[in-house]
């Protein structure tokens, strides 16, 4: 197996669109040799921790609705391409990510990330719910088959929040100013929310060189 490493927020729809162009290759070679486990990045870092008025948000990053319906234009219609549908006018809060991230961290330890991951994308970006809010990040956990008392009761406390906060100034330190960014093999990056196409080259020529090296040791 080789490790995928995918760098993402749940609020950035570009990493929606990209695993989804993602999860297309997947399906085409159901042998693919990935493992895949996610990280975080907020694209918003400094967000009270309550979140923020979806107006208000736009209004601070684009400088009002108009600019902002200009600079999603392109996302909904890669959305549309890729067979998603996002609704932007839904979303009335921007929360906080850092428990929706700690979420995901917990939801890999039970091997259930993959699920939490794009039942959160789900949620806020076709429902428009808050995933900021607790409530709703149990009801997630238990949509998945994750104990949600338990998610709950460490949605309450500060539980790995240092930690999430370190592994994302990590990637900060390690260049990485956007997401999604992929790494192949903990060594080649693969930045941006990247065609179908391009997935399944990537996974043609990696398992064309373990085949190489599983004939090779056979030798």
């Amino acid at each position: 197996m080789v490790k995928l490493d995918i760098i993402s927020d749940p609020i950035c729809p570009w990493c929606y669109i990209g695993k989804t162009l993602l999860d297309k290759a997947l399906i085409e070679r159901p042998n693919h040799p990935f493992m895949m486990q996610w990280h975080p990045f907020q694209l918003n870092p400094d967000m009270p921790a309550e979140g923020m008025d979806r107006r208000e948000y736009l209004e601070t990053k684009f400088g009002g609705r108009e600019a902002a319906i200009r600079a999603y234009a392109p996302v909904l219609e890669r959305a549309e391409d890729a067979g998603l549908n996002i609704d932007f006018a839904a979303i009335k809060r921007t929360p906080n990510t850092l428990n929706a991230h700690r979420l995901i961290h917990w939801a890999g330890i039970e091997d259930r990330q993959i699920a939490v991951v794009m039942k959160l994308f789900k949620v806020y970006f076709e429902q428009g719910d808050d995933i900021g809010d607790i409530d709703v990040l149990a009801d997630i956990s238990d949509s998945v088959g994750m104990d949600a008392s338990v998610t709950r009761k460490l949605l309450l406390s500060d539980a790995d929040t240092d930690d999430i906060r370190a592994r994302d100034a990590q990637f900060r330190e390690m260049g990485i100013t956007g997401v999604p960014a992929f790494i192949v093999a903990g060594q080649h990056a693969v930045p941006g929310c990247q065609p179908t196409e391009l997935w399944l080259k990537v996974i043609d020529e990696i398992t064309e060189q373990l085949n190489s090296v599983s004939s090779e040791a056979k030798a």
